[in-house]
């Protein structure tokens, strides 16, 4: 049976600008935590190197993973799009040292066999997931003392818990309908701590400085026992 899913992100696959070929520093693989240009932290958020497996879940079109490669990481991607991964292994065909996968990120993680050093997910899979679904089966599959880090939109206040996407379509076609789950920074604490993450944090980095738009990005970060 198809995964409705899958469709509403290969839509969004099609109205999706690419990843730009430079960032602001001239560089041609970048990590961006944040959906602004040129912002926020990097890879420091995960605390890996050379040799280690990082998972990313929903991967999309892979300039994260794939600059992961390029650090010498082992870096496995999952997206449910048909359209990204294509998108993805087209623009990163020479990353040695990435691979990526098609399929649901809970059924990835439950079928995995890896240690991951780190897993995270950027406005990815775990945005679009029960978190007391994927908190445990993120740490099952990670080492002791290895990171998990998501970031997505801050929720509204008052608006927590299951939430509504609306991913456009054609101009004659009735959006598609993803859902997501919000939940307010103490609530991430609690539940990473919960699901047994340690040093867990949570919070929203606020918008750039430069331009008009004001919405953070809420950026939660944890370490399994």
């Amino acid at each position: 049976m198809t995964d409705s899913r899958s469709a509403a992100w290969d839509a969004y696959a099609r109205r999706k600008s690419p990843r730009r070929r430079t960032n602001a520093r001239g560089e041609t693989t970048w990590f961006n935590w944040t959906q602004y240009p040129d912002h926020g932290p990097g890879t420091e958020v995960l605390a890996v190197g050379s040799g280690d497996h990082v998972l990313d879940l929903g991967c999309g079109t892979g300039g994260n993973a794939a600059h992961l490669a390029t650090l010498g990481v082992r870096a496995v991607g999952v997206d449910l799009s048909a359209a990204r991964l294509a998108g993805a292994r087209e623009r990163w065909a020479d990353a040695e040292g990435m691979e990526l996968h098609r399929g649901d990120a809970l059924a990835f993680l439950a079928a995995a066999t890896t240690p991951y050093r780190a897993i995270y997910s950027v406005f990815g899979a775990a945005y679009f997931t029960e978190p007391r679904l994927m908190l445990p089966a993120v740490h099952g599959r990670l080492v002791p003392g290895g990171v998990f880090a998501l970031s997505q939109y801050p929720p509204v206040e008052g608006c927590y818990g299951c939430q509504a996407s609306y991913i456009p379509r054609g101009f004659d076609e009735d959006p598609a309908i993803v859902k997501r789950w919000d939940h307010p920074p103490e609530s991430w604490i609690a539940m990473l701590e919960e699901h047994g993450f340690r040093d867990v944090t949570a919070g929203v980095l606020p918008a750039p400085a430069r331009g008009r738009r004001r919405i953070g990005t809420l950026l939660v970060r944890g370490v399994r026992v």
